[in-house]
């Protein structure tokens, strides 16, 4: 499993995003708070408080290019900085 920080600003951020993840097989779960949703379900997303940085869970050890494919959305960590 991978786990990482997105942050969705727009509509058009949470389709794409949507969209994007709706092309591979293996589940991606969005982690805000206490709840967790499926990346896959706009209306689960759209559950989320999306005025904060999202972790998100990769449940896959080899998803490089779908993390490629979602780099717009990645928060750099502080040590990215």
């Amino acid at each position: 499993m991978i786990s990482t920080t997105i942050k969705l600003d727009t509509i058009n951020d949470v389709k794409n995003f949507v969209n994007t993840v709706a092309k591979y097989e293996f589940d991606v779960d969005l982690v805000s708070g206490r709840y967790a949703v499926d990346a896959k379900s706009i209306m689960g997303i759209f559950s989320l408080d999306l005025s904060r940085p999202i972790k998100m869970d990769v449940y896959s050890d080899s998803c490089e290019q779908f993390l490629s494919d979602i780099k717009k959305f990645i928060v750099p960590s502080e040590r990215e900085k």
